[in-house]
């Protein structure tokens, strides 16, 4: 044990389930008064710059990083993360759901700690449908999810008939856009590694959803991620969300959301395939091998993402606020069965995407709304900022991905991955 309190910084992403975290430092810092945390809490598109920022150039500014499913087997092949092997035995790795799991390793050793986990799906207004007489099938797809927008868009009322990511960035528009482009059959690179971003499915997926938007969306909504659409449907502005299934907990508490009791929820829908089109991702709590506290930092994210936390945020703040995805345990508690809905729904969601087979012709990449190699954080934001720029209306469609599938091609030409 340490002689005098360490502080270990802790960076992470300003999402609910994150602010409840931070919420409960006091508990840990009772049960650890060996340790402090200094937070830092960012919007994503910033938290992924300052994380990858600081873990390229070795800046050892903090002991605890939040990063996803996607940086997570990079770093760890490089080196930049500590390799969590020797976890204590009543952590419980096994008990951490398998897709989850299998998505932060890298040749089987796990690098970082899952501390929630989505996939997506579709939420829309129950009385809202009702009243339209519109009965929602087993599996949507896109077009009919297209006409129940058009029925119920009621933009004198502040009604969008639709919200989905506008903001550009390659884990915020890109994440579902990409999910999009899978359902219509597209891919991001063919086997060859050539990109195939202003192929005909990419055209036709991009001018569907800004056909959608303009038509049926918030204003502004170049300017709306998760968090700010996560708001738009909980106050009741609109009658279909699209997203991560993370944010199901937070809509179906009646103190956070003024829809809780209109809430329906369908899977994410489909166009000419159902491959793909539902993400797969993990918000976890990784440990960067430059930090000068890894074993104050190991204590804080095995508490973070284990059982007991999990209890402690239902006994303390309600079972619907407990971070999904991440464990079987959590699945198996009555109470989290009883007051979650959804539950059952989302565990199906998060084993049934598929990283390794997300499109319909082969790939040559694992991820299913991303690529998992280093120049995809580059590209998908450039992709994001010219699809945005089309729903903006500064540049029909077929421009915007002629553009972005031109620098693309030099991108991994640069890179070598095009001979």
């Amino acid at each position: 044990m340490a002689a005098q309190a360490e502080t270990i910084t802790v960076a992470t992403v300003n999402n609910n389930d994150m602010i409840i975290m931070q919420g409960l430092t006091q508990e840990f810092e009772k049960a650890h008064p060996d340790i402090t945390l200094d937070w830092v809490v960012l919007e994503e598109n910033v938290l992924r710059q300052r994380m990858t920022t600081d873990i390229a150039t070795q800046g050892g500014q903090f002991d605890v990083m939040t990063i996803g499913t996607y940086e997570v087997p990079i770093w760890g092949e490089r080196g930049w993360l500590e390799p969590l092997e020797n976890l204590p035995e009543e952590y419980q790795v096994d008990d951490l759901i398998k897709p989850v799991r299998d998505g932060l390793s890298h040749e089987d050793t796990l690098y970082a700690l899952p501390f929630y986990a989505e996939s997506s799906m579709m939420y829309y207004r129950k009385d809202l449908f009702e009243q339209a007489g519109i009965e929602v099938p087993e599996q949507p797809t896109w077009e009919q999810v297209r006409g129940w927008a058009e029925q119920l868009n009621d933009p004198d009322n502040d009604m969008a008939g639709i919200c989905l990511r506008g903001k550009p960035g390659w884990g915020e528009n890109m994440a579902f856009l990409s999910t999009l482009v899978n359902t219509y059959g597209g891919r991001w690179f063919d086997m060859d590694w050539n990109p195939e971003i202003n192929s005909e499915a990419w055209k036709e997926a991009i001018s569907f959803y800004v056909d959608l938007m303009q038509n049926y969306g918030p204003p502004g909504a170049t300017s709306n991620g998760f968090n700010e659409n996560l708001a738009l449907f909980s106050r009741g502005n609109c009658a279909i969300w699209v997203d991560a299934t993370s944010a199901a907990g937070r809509l179906y508490d009646a103190n956070a959301s003024e829809v809780a009791e209109q809430l329906g929820f369908a899977p994410a829908p489909v166009a000419e395939t159902p491959k793909g089109s539902h993400w797969l991702w993990s918000w976890s709590l990784a440990i960067p091998a430059s930090s000068e506290h890894k074993e104050a930092a190991q204590t804080f994210i095995t508490w973070a993402t284990s059982q007991d936390y999990v209890k402690l945020v239902g006994e303390t703040k309600g079972w619907t606020s407990v971070p999904p995805g991440t464990r079987e345990s959590t699945y198996e508690n009555p109470a989290y069965q009883e007051a979650a809905p959804f539950a059952s729904f989302v565990l199906d969601a998060i084993r049934n995407a598929d990283p390794n087979d997300s499109t319909l012709e082969p790939n040559p990449y694992v991820g299913v709304q991303f690529v998992a190699i280093p120049e995809f954080q580059a590209i998908g934001t450039q992709v994001g900022q010219m699809i945005a720029a089309a729903l903006a209306g500064d540049m029909p469609v077929e421009q915007a991905l002629d553009q972005v599938q031109g620098a693309t091609e030099r991108n991994m030409k640069r890179a070598g991955y095009i001979k």
